[in-house]
């Protein structure tokens, strides 16, 4: 078994074609790998200098896919990112101004992949208000969804 390993130039060249990375993401992987501080600075210098890595761009790409893929509301969004090691102030600076329209929508996809017509009206706002949710499109998302039930028998 050979003790080779790599730079930390190519360390970083093999992660970053597996997917983006943030630079604080990547200084944290090189690090575990056991490469020097000076090596990743250096490392981490040159590839912003071939434009290899920008926390910027990578920020915004990942954040315009996950707000038009997925049913994350924003702030769960800006909290993945912020785990992925983006810096809060950046990933603040993606969100647009008006994000209710797509809160409202995902959070009525939510709703109604997850809870029958009739379920309590408290369980679902908890459910969206802990996924991170605006209130009034969580509000207005139940409101909603509670219209289209059909009306309730008395005689049940």
């Amino acid at each position: 078994m050979s003790n080779y390993k790599p730079s930390a130039k190519a360390k970083a060249v093999d992660l970053l074609s597996r997917s983006d990375q943030s630079v604080r993401r990547l200084k944290e992987k090189l690090a575990r790998k056991d490469y020097s501080e000076e090596e990743i600075q250096e490392t981490v210098e040159w590839l912003q200098e071939k434009h290899f890595i920008d926390d910027e761009a990578g920020c915004q790409r990942r954040f315009e896919y996950l707000y038009e893929s997925s049913s994350y509301s924003v702030k769960q969004i800006c909290a993945k990112l912020m785990q992925k090691g983006y810096d809060s102030s950046l990933v603040r600076s993606c969100v647009p101004e008006e994000i209710y329209d797509r809160e409202l929508a995902k959070a009525s996809r939510v709703l109604r992949s997850k809870f029958r017509p009739g379920a309590d009206m408290r369980k679902m706002q908890q459910y969206l208000y802990t996924r991170g949710y605006d209130f009034s499109a969580a509000r207005d998302a139940i409101e909603a969804y509670r219209q289209e039930w059909p009306e309730e028998d008395s005689g049940e």
